[in-house]
């Protein structure tokens, strides 16, 4: 690892560009989505690899490349860098990505300024929520760094984030930011990180921007868009899961962070985001059907039941060939576009409404016969104590309870003796 540089009413609205419209009333602040994600509070911990001993003949000619392309970078083109971005090895490491993640998405040098100190934003009233995720997200760290540069990273990630959320006020933080802002500081350093992130969040097709807005409805939207990519790849997989009713969820915690919360291997998660910065904004989603593609014989073998499938999906091994599921996920895309699916989510979107809406009213029945029950029982238990010889009887139920309770517990009694005494 390479040295740190130090639910309301209204639907919100979102395509599938992720362009979210803004918000212009004054809401509260609170945190959206800081109780939708049950495992974003228990990351999973970072390896940090060293380089690789060994590189492919092909890794050796693309860093020569990339090390041409950044000696006269006024002279590269966009769609340069974003082939190296996408093509196999993305950008090989840190260093090189320091420099070519804030060309992805058109950071200039000017908007390169350094940060407040974390004293100037400690008023701010998502401050103590913030550094509440920060703390708990040690393990995205990397490990053995001393205790003054691990607190130094904590305050900078502090910083990167209120940051944020103070320029564009409309947008609500979620549980799961952290995720992608470390990663970003990481790589990129306090300065470059916070136009990097600003990108991300704000304007039109920024791929952060579903998620922080002040429902879960544009998210939820866009994430079910993976169960039709799924079924054009792969019918019986994806009635597999539509009969065991796994849904969408086990994914949601890999959207939100770009997998920056659920993959255990550092060089996983920044290769994905070497790729992601420079796709379109659903193509994470696309991702995450390719990934339940490759695990289709895991998928076949689980049993039939929603938890058991949720668990299975929702935990992700450490050996997945992420080449080879981009590839995958690149190829569904140009095969499938996103408006091509709209017809069938606007589909799988009413089905789980009107599925929504038989359960609340078969909830509802069942709290209705609960009720005439406990009418009908209390009725009865009324009449039997009008009669005397159950009335003696249930008389003398409750003094042998009462006495047993004494037996077990005299101090209660004892105590309120001496309470009464001392009066």
């Amino acid at each position: 690892m390479e040295s740190i540089n130090t639910d309301s009413e209204r639907s919100d609205k979102c395509n599938i560009n992720g362009d979210c419209s803004p918000i212009t009333d004054n809401e509260s602040n609170n945190f959206n989505h800081a109780k939708n994600i049950d495992d974003i509070s228990t990351p999973s911990e970072l390896k940090f690899d060293e380089d690789f001993e060994f590189e492919s003949f092909d890794i050796i000619e693309k860093r020569k490349d990339i090390e041409k392309c950044l000696a006269n970078p006024d002279l590269v083109n966009l769609e340069q860098w974003q082939n190296f971005a996408k093509s196999k090895g993305g950008l090989i490491c840190d260093k090189y990505r320091r420099k070519i993640w804030p060309l992805l998405v058109g950071v200039t040098q000017e908007e390169l300024t350094d940060p407040p100190s974390l004293d100037e934003l400690s008023t701010h009233p998502e401050y103590n929520q913030v550094v509440l995720d920060v703390n708990r997200s040690l393990k995205r760290f990397p490990p053995g760094i001393p205790y003054e540069q691990r607190v130094a990273l904590q305050d900078q990630l502090t910083v990167l984030i209120l940051r944020v959320i103070i320029k564009y006020p409309h947008l609500k933080y979620y549980q799961g930011y952290h995720d992608v802002a470390i990663t970003l500081l990481l790589v990129c350093g306090d300065r470059a990180s916070f136009p990097l992130l600003c990108r991300l969040s704000y304007g039109s097709g920024a791929p952060l921007a579903p998620f922080m807005q002040t429902t879960m409805q544009p998210t939820q939207h866009l994430l079910n868009y993976m169960l039709p990519i799924l079924r054009r790849a792969d019918h019986g997989l994806a009635d597999c899961l539509d009969k065991a009713g796994v849904g969408t969820m086990f994914a949601l915690p890999w959207y939100l962070t770009w997998f920056g919360h659920s993959l255990n291997r550092y060089s996983d998660v920044v290769r994905l985001y070497d790729y992601f910065l420079c796709a379109p904004p659903l193509f994470p989603v696309y991702v995450t059907a390719s990934i339940v593609l490759q695990r289709a014989t895991d998928v076949y073998q689980c049993d039939c039941d929603m938890a058991m499938m949720h668990c299975l999906l929702s935990r992700l091994p450490d050996d997945l060939p992420f080449e080879d599921i981009l590839v995958t996920a690149e190829k569904i895309y140009n095969e499938n576009d996103p408006t091509d699916l709209e017809d069938e989510v606007a589909a799988l979107e009413k089905r789980e409404e009107e599925q929504r809406k038989l359960d609340e009213e078969r909830m509802r029945r069942r709290q209705e016969e609960r009720r005439r029950g406990a009418g009908r029982g209390a009725a009865r238990g009324w009449w039997v104590l009008r009669r005397p010889a159950h009335r003696r009887a249930a008389l003398a139920l409750t003094a042998a309870l009462l006495a047993i309770y004494v037996y077990y517990r005299p101090e209660l009694f004892r105590n309120s003796d001496e309470s009464s005494d001392t009066k």
